[in-house]
């Protein structure tokens, strides 16, 4: 079976021949341009025959045309650090412009995701992430602490997170255009460690939610729950055809996790205890608790998030091995 219809037997909950798996990481220097981004993304599918592929810039591609700094200091993720901050006051929210997706770094990433377009098999799935609009406020306002403008400035805070919608929608917009198969959709803030459910629901979900009538026509659209204490009830309900947390960090588990959603799960390794310091019979040992939770129904085997650069490729290559070879 082909990558294509392997996901899409997996998202309607049928059993395809074989478990799929994903991975995905960041490529820090090699993001600065659309060209190396592209030939990174896809050397590392040629590599490892993922069943979909993620595309990953850093957090800052949407963000730079307004102002962000970001440098890379080695962070073994691949993730960069913000430099300042385009957010200093409560009325710099109500100063950010609508951008143009077409110009600027939006536009040098539309024309990478043309390059990986052209460049991988017609039955690879590609994916492009997208940061929710609190994840990318949060970048912008760097050191700022966004809470204190939730709390004490809810209005103008609010209208920033509007700017921030309206930009994105209209680079999802473009994308479609290219033929992306669906959104890597980042939710950083749905979590009891940050916000009451009653802050998510009026500065996160409610400007999630525009988002889902735009991609209604993408067929795979995966989200990511980032973090610890997650208010995973609360994000359930997202028309997404895939969710992915750190099911191996936090509840629920992926037996849970599945039975309140209608589409497919993507985990089951630990990142960092088993992908990063772990051996064979650890991944083989995680792998096989996923399957006994899910029953190989809905289950793509992957991580809870990004894999570390210091990831050792022979694990990847264990993990996918024991996905793909298994008789489903």
């Amino acid at each position: 079976m082909d990558h294509k219809s392997t996901m899409q037997m997996v998202i309607n909950n049928e059993k395809p021949s074989y478990i799929p798996a994903a991975f995905w990481r960041h490529f820090p220097v090699d993001d600065l341009r659309p060209e190396s981004l592209a030939r990174s993304t896809v050397a590392f599918q040629q590599i490892f025959d993922c069943d979909f592929v993620k595309v990953s810039p850093p957090s800052s591609f949407c963000l730079r045309d307004w102002g962000a700094e970001d440098e890379w200091f080695a962070d073994p993720e691949g993730t960069r650090d913000y430099i300042g901050a385009v957010i200093n006051s409560p009325e710099d929210w109500e100063k950010l412009p609508v951008l143009n997706p077409l110009s600027g770094q939006l536009g040098m990433q539309l024309d990478c995701l043309k390059l990986i377009k052209n460049a991988l098999p017609s039955d690879t799935p590609f994916i492009q992430t997208i940061f929710s609009p609190l994840s990318q406020a949060k970048n912008l306002a760097g050191k700022v602490d966004i809470f204190h403008h939730i709390r004490q400035y809810p209005e103008q805070f609010k209208q920033g997170l509007e700017t921030i919608t309206q930009t994105t929608l209209l680079f999802i917009e473009e994308c479609q255009k290219i033929g992306i198969d669906g959104i890597f959709f980042a939710v950083q803030h749905a979590t009891y460690d940050l916000l009451t459910e009653s802050e998510f629901l009026e500065f996160g979900k409610s400007f999630d939610a525009r988002f889902f009538e735009y991609i209604e026509s993408l067929w795979l659209n995966v989200l990511h729950i980032h973090g610890s204490h997650i208010m995973y009830d609360l994000v359930s309900d997202y028309p997404f055809q895939v969710l992915n947390w750190h099911d191996r960090e936090t509840p629920p588990d992926l037996n849970s996790g599945l039975k309140q959603i209608r589409g497919a799960v993507c985990g089951g390794l630990s990142r960092i205890d088993t992908m990063v310091l772990g051996e064979d019979e650890d991944i083989k040992g995680e792998f096989e608790d996923a399957l006994a939770q899910t029953g190989g129904i809905g289950f793509i085997l992957g991580t809870g998030c990004v894999c570390p650069l210091t990831t050792p490729l022979g694990n990847i290559f264990t993990a996918m091995d024991l996905a793909h070879s298994h008789k489903n």
